[in-house]
């Protein structure tokens, strides 16, 4: 059974700081590209950032020199570094894992973590 958990969501005010983590169990993590998304209210969900199997990132324009994803493949882990946060940052956070397998494209998504910023 695949699960993807995700932790250290919460209350941050403007300016502060938040690591999400996203724990992942069932599947060849190392195998797997990661990405985090986030959904905020009323918005459709959107990509955040990716991090493939080899290590390569990308991240949107918005979180560029802010957010820095890593992964730890020993611990089965992907992690959000999120800097210099602002209301606009407001969302549930979601890690997924994909990869490709013969031809079929395999995705898991987590339960999510909400992220809060606010005076």
């Amino acid at each position: 059974q695949v699960q993807l958990v995700e932790s250290g969501g919460g209350l941050v005010q403007p300016g502060g700081s938040l690591r999400l983590s996203c724990a992942a169990s069932g599947i060849r993590f190392s195998l797997y590209g990661m990405g985090w998304y986030r959904q905020a209210p009323g918005k459709q969900r959107e990509l955040v950032a990716t991090i493939s199997s080899g290590g390569t990132t990308n991240y949107v324009d918005f979180v560029k020199g802010r957010f820095t994803i890593s992964r730890d493949n020993a611990k089965k882990t992907v992690y959000l570094q999120m800097n210099s946060l602002n209301p606009e940052d407001t969302a549930v956070y979601y890690c997924k894992a994909e990869r490709t397998l013969i031809g079929n494209q395999l995705n898991y998504w987590g339960q999510g973590t909400q992220v809060t910023v606010s005076a």
